[in-house]
């Protein structure tokens, strides 16, 4: 494997893109390959052995094209999958739930932490198991978001309709104590700013996403694997949904001009 081989990164959608884009600010000189799964998010409702499948397919599709490592940069994929994954492939993998506990962990003064993310992540408890791993006596809050994802899929996340979204969603966390919520889906940081407003400012609102691409950088690190300084990424992008909405949230979102944006099928 060249220390030049791309990166993986996969997700159900744009949702892993927050991910790419810490990824890529850390470590300029990497080579992305994304595959977004649009077609078939979210994968929050959907049965585990549903949610292994279409990430196995994902994986196979980037193994396919030589990457040096891969990046769950999906919770409910991670919850469902990592362990798997870890095992069967032969490169590193790095899933985006332990990196999204460490960070809140560090951040919490009280130890008193709210999860919000999707129905699949919030039902797996690996955001709890991976919390209480690092302190057991943690206090631990969780609020499955079901209309976050399909909100960022449509490209919608910006408006009053997303505001109002946002602020009926958490209402229920109202009566609850914490200082610090992890946006436990890789989509959620797009909507980030309008959870802000709702949890208030003495409340840390983090993602997992440069906690992740840390541990990307070790591991590259770790095994001489890092690009060559100077080498020049052009990025690729795979979305098995409408070209166009995907295009239009990696111009805003990753901030580049004419991104490389081509249509994969899963059998």
């Amino acid at each position: 494997m060249q220390a030049n081989a791309p990166i993986g990164v996969i997700d159900s959608g744009v949702g892993g893109l927050t991910v790419a884009k810490e990824i890529m600010r850390l470590l300029p000189h990497e080579k992305l390959i994304y595959i977004g799964d649009n077609a078939r998010c979210p994968y929050g409702p959907r049965p585990q052995a549903e949610v292994r499948k279409y990430t196995w397919q994902m994986a196979r599709a980037l193994m396919g094209k030589n990457i040096k490592l891969l990046v769950i940069a999906c919770n409910t994929a991670t919850a469902a999958t990592l362990d798997s994954l870890q095992k069967q492939l032969p490169i590193p993998v790095i899933g985006v739930i332990f990196p999204g506990a460490r960070a809140a962990m560090k951040a919490s003064h009280d130890s008193q932490i709210a999860v919000l993310g999707t129905e699949g992540t919030v039902k797996s408890g690996a955001y709890e198991h991976a919390l209480k791993s690092l302190k057991s006596s943690c206090q631990i809050t969780q609020l499955a978001c079901p209309k976050f994802v399909p909100l960022v899929e449509s490209d919608e996340y910006e408006g009053e309709f997303a505001r109002n979204m946002v602020r009926e969603t958490l209402a229920p966390l109202k009566a609850e104590a914490f200082d610090t919520v992890i946006l436990g889906c890789t989509h959620y940081p797009l909507l980030q700013r309008f959870i802000e407003k709702e949890v208030g400012p003495s409340v840390t609102v983090l993602s997992s996403a440069a906690e992740t691409a840390k541990d990307v950088e070790n591991h590259l690190r770790f095994q001489h694997m890092l690009a060559e300084t100077g080498h020049k990424p052009v990025h690729k992008f795979y979305t098995s949904g409408s070209m166009a909405i995907f295009r239009s949230i990696i111009e805003k979102w990753l901030a580049i001009e004419h991104p490389d944006v081509r249509q994969i099928k899963f059998l």
